[in-house]
C-alpha cells in the first residue's frame, strides 16, 4: 500500500470468551440480528460498519496470546441512533453497568456510556445537529 491509497474502515473485532453472551447483548442493545459464520463468529452488520464477535479459540489463527477478552481500556465502541434519551430508558431494565446516563458533551452530541458484558465500553450518541433538528 502505497501512502497515497486509502483504506476503508469496515469493521471491529471484539475477542470474547462468551461469544453467544455478548452476541445477545449487541442484538438487543441495537435491535441488529448477527450473522454467524460458526460457534465461534458472528458480526452484527450494519449500513456503516459490522461489529465481529469472535472467542478467544480464533486467537491462535492470528497468533497466540495477541488478543485478551475483557481487556480493553483505550477503544470505545460507538453507535450512532436518532434518540439516546429514549435508548436510555428502553436499556435501564437489564443493562448493570452505565458509566454516564444521557449528557451533552461539550462538543453538543448527547452521548450514553455505558459497559457490554465484557466490560468494554460503548457509546450510543445522537449528534448535536439531530438534536436542534428535533
Amino acid at each position: 500500500m502505497h501512502a497515497t491509497e486509502t483504506a476503508d474502515f469496515v469493521s471491529v473485532r471484539i475477542i470474547t470468551a462468551d461469544v453467544a453472551r455478548l452476541v445477545a447483548f449487541y442484538e438487543k442493545a441495537t435491535g441488529t440480528r448477527a450473522t454467524w459464520a460458526t460457534e465461534d463468529f458472528a458480526e452484527l452488520r450494519t449500513p456503516t460498519a459490522t461489529l465481529a464477535i469472535a472467542s478467544t479459540r480464533t486467537v491462535p489463527l492470528f497468533a497466540p496470546g495477541s488478543a485478551r477478552p475483557a481487556d480493553n481500556h483505550s477503544v470505545i465502541i460507538e453507535f450512532l441512533v436518532d434518540d439516546v434519551d429514549r435508548l436510555h430508558d428502553a436499556l435501564r431494565g437489564w443493562v448493570p453497568d452505565f458509566v454516564n446516563g444521557p449528557t451533552t458533551m461539550p462538543w453538543g452530541n448527547r452521548s450514553l456510556l455505558l459497559r457490554d458484558p465484557d466490560g468494554n465500553l460503548v457509546n450510543f450518541f445522537t449528534p448535536a445537529a439531530r438534536l436542534s433538528a428535533d
